[in-house]
């Protein structure tokens, strides 16, 4: 642990610094979309929207190269299909609930199969196993700012909608007969969803987005009873994992994205295999 405090604080190693704060500002809107993600029980919804991004990603990267537009950056595209996504998934859920699996299972496969066609047809070398498994190593200054300017959209949405999103999240027949636009709502909660997907993008890839972005809140969920203090259990969580994720890839030279998502794995299973035995051993003993 020393050598990676040591890492962080040189100046050879301006790259581990960045990666170790875009984790650290990103798990605030991690452990609080996450949160409603996981209350609200649309993971499946978080997951197409991840895949998505990945036609976003090669769009961009085709623009960028082909017609020499050096300030695309592919987190743009990202960007703009995360929110195309949340929002044709929203309409489809609001106006016809019976279609909405199968909307979920087109746009999930599409957005990858775009993704990869783009990627396919960009002038040169480019890696999709970057942008599929994450490379938080990767991160520039840009990013940073970019992660910091994301995270104060949601934390500042959610701050003023906090009670909004709580009934739309728990009682949503009750939310709207007295008088919530339910389907606004709803419709913001995905697109928060799709700006949080975008930030983890970066840190752990497309393909184990939707595990960081529920197992820290799903963690938290098994400790306490207000969403508030969920929200804020789970961004701490995410903080740890990724704090501890970057020291252990660094110091074992790993991908540091699947570290993260498996110490937060074992965390939950260790968590939920406590509990059952918390259970099992306050059971009364029969004669």
């Amino acid at each position: 642990m020393s050598e990676f405090i040591a890492a962080l604080t040189s100046n050879q190693l301006p790259f581990l610094r960045y990666a170790f704060l875009v984790g650290i500002l990103a798990s605030i809107s991690f452990g609080i979309v996450g949160s409603y993600v996981v209350v609200r029980r649309i993971t499946y919804i978080a997951g197409a929207i991840a895949h998505c991004v990945l036609g976003g990603i090669g769009a961009a990267l085709y623009l960028q190269k082909t017609h020499n537009l050096p300030w695309l950056d592919p987190l743009y595209g990202a960007l703009v299909a995360a929110l195309m996504a949340a929002l044709i998934i929203g309409m489809v859920s609001i106006h016809a609930k019976q279609r909405e699996d199968t909307v979920i299972g087109a746009l999930w496969a599409v957005g990858m199969a775009v993704g990869l066609l783009f990627i396919a047809k960009t002038p040169g070398y480019s890696d999709p196993m970057s942008y599929l498994f994450g490379n938080i190593l990767l991160v520039t200054q840009e990013d940073l700012w970019m992660v910091a300017i994301l995270d104060l959209v949601i934390v500042t949405l959610v701050w003023f909608l906090y009670h909004n999103f709580l009934a739309v999240c728990f009682d949503e027949e009750y939310a709207r007969i007295r008088g919530l636009q339910t389907s606004f709502y709803y419709l913001l909660l995905l697109t928060m969803t799709a700006l949080t997907v975008v930030l983890l993008v970066r840190v752990v890839g497309i393909v184990m987005v939707v595990a960081l972005l529920t197992l820290p809140a799903a963690i938290a969920g098994q400790f306490v009873n207000r969403l508030g203090h969920m929200m804020v259990l789970a961004s701490f969580l995410c903080m740890g994992f990724v704090a501890s994720g970057l020291a252990v890839s660094y110091k074992l030279d790993l991908p540091s994205g699947p570290i993260i998502i498996v110490l937060a794995g074992a965390v939950y299973l260790l968590v939920i295999a406590g509990r059952r035995l918390r259970c099992f051993s306050r059971r009364p003993l029969r004669n």
